[in-house]
């Protein structure tokens, strides 16, 4: 958080990968990619660091692609014993540099705490996501405290209101088990 006059700023950060090691001996470090968009690695300028809760600002200055991993080296971190350090830190980006997704796409973060509907009922609200090879699965919390897992799919989803965070589901595409729905 950051004071700007009577108001608060509140940073959101994102989180697309961790440091897992090092990697040669100039200070550059390899990197599991959370993100779904590889590419975007190559597109950073900067990105953030977690140390005790505080996020601290890294200028990238390189990237590199090493089969499925990625290798970044940060401005003023030039030897192993400098780099040590990040091994193990999760790397964020802020609102600024979130990938720009496709149509009907969302952000996890976004659908986190939607609350669903169907036929004008609220059946819970979504908890997570669950992505698998064939599509995603969101899980959802009903008003009973059980969990239900919804596919994530065009047909299942009537529509969706990120910034109201309210999603309808299509009654002819979903069944449930028992007879509240």
């Amino acid at each position: 958080k950051s004071c700007t006059g009577n108001s608060w700023l509140v940073e959101e950060y994102y989180l697309i990968a961790k440091i897992i090691s090092l990697y040669g001996n100039k200070g550059s470090v390899k990197i599991a990619s959370y993100s779904d968009f590889p590419d975007r690695f190559f597109k950073l300028d900067k990105v953030f660091i977690d140390f005790f809760g505080a996020k601290k600002v890294f200028t990238v200055e390189s990237v590199e692609q090493e089969n499925d991993s990625f290798i970044l080296k940060f401005k003023n971190f030039d030897t192993k014993a400098d780099s040590e350090v990040l091994i193990g830190k999760e790397i964020y980006v802020d609102s600024l540099n979130l990938v720009e997704l496709p149509a009907d796409t969302f952000f996890i973060h976004d659908l986190i705490g939607t609350e669903v509907f169907m036929n004008g009922n609220s059946i819970g609200k979504i908890t997570d996501v669950i992505t698998l090879p064939s599509n995603d699965v969101y899980v959802i919390n009903n008003n009973n405290g059980e969990e239900l897992l919804i596919p994530a799919l065009k047909s299942v989803l009537k529509s969706f209101d990120a910034e109201k965070k309210i999603m309808i589901l299509n009654p002819d595409s979903v069944v449930f088990d028992d007879d509240e729905n």
